[in-house]
């Protein structure tokens, strides 16, 4: 089975009145790289159906000052590349089933090399690729490796797209598309905004693939909300900042069960 074929088995799963799949982020390497291994477990346990497998970079111009700062000290700590691949591969090898993408901007993936980089996180068990920083007009050779691969190969819609970039995202997301909810950068807000429905209806006219919303879902009752719109609720922010409590594993336990069952519609 491809990563692709993986990933719709998740949302095929999930596909029942007011169900999405729960597809929690976590940067590798925080706080330390064995908690992050057993962070994702933790979620994995909790519910989760996707994992986005953040990749450290040193400047993530779409995440806000939670995963900033976790990023910042995964790198402090010697968190590279290849180091991420190497934590994938090692989740795989102790179990973990459920389908990984790789969260990474473009320049760590520029400087491992496309081709390279592609071959090695097939090898290493991912699914897919999700490069914020990659506009869809830059993308063909990166889209080509991933068709090669089997993998996915994500883009991003805003609530400022123009008409010609949703045409765009639409036409060449695989996987999924990765639709941010709210204006700015990745951060947990107080209430999802009243204006998702309207852009969930208006995206529906183009898009033929699971639609999957992040940015700004912090609890079960948000994940509950989201999931009567799309195919998939993501979380990042508030997931890490549980992650940097004094109980991580028990932080991230409690949060990660409650937007799974969110999610799920239980």
């Amino acid at each position: 089975m491809s990563g692709l074929e993986r990933i719709q088995a998740v949302f095929d799963r999930w596909s029942g009145p007011g169900q999405a799949a729960f597809m929690p982020y976590h940067p590798m390497g925080y706080p330390t790289r064995d908690q992050s291994l057993s962070i994702v477990r933790k979620m994995v346990a909790a519910g989760a159906d996707l994992i986005e497998i953040g990749f450290p970079f040193s400047d993530p111009l779409a995440d806000g000052p939670v995963i900033q700062a976790a990023t910042h000290q995964a790198l402090i700590q010697g968190t590279t590349t290849a180091d991420c691949l190497s934590m994938g591969a090692e989740l795989r090898s102790t179990g973990v089933t459920q389908p990984f993408c790789a969260m990474s901007y473009v320049n760590p993936i520029f400087r491992y090399g496309e081709s390279d980089f592609v071959r090695d996180a097939m090898e290493a068990g991912f699914d897919g690729l999700i490069v914020p920083d990659l506009p869809p007009e830059e993308g063909k050779e990166l889209e080509a490796l991933c068709r090669e691969a089997g993998m996915a190969l994500v883009y991003m819609l805003s609530p400022t797209s123009s008409e010609e970039r949703i045409r765009l995202v639409t036409e060449h997301s695989t996987g999924f598309i990765y639709l941010v909810s709210v204006l700015g950068t990745t951060g947990a807000r107080e209430k999802v905004p009243q204006y998702l429905t309207d852009l969930v209806t208006h995206l529906r006219q183009y898009a033929s693939i699971p639609l999957c919303v992040g940015f700004g879902i912090s609890n079960g009752t948000h994940a509950a909300q989201v999931a009567q719109l799309v195919e998939g609720v993501i979380v990042g922010s508030a997931l890490v900042r549980a992650s940097g409590s004094d109980d991580p594993m028990g932080a991230v336990t409690e949060l990660a069960t409650d937007l799974a069952r969110g999610a799920h519609g239980l």
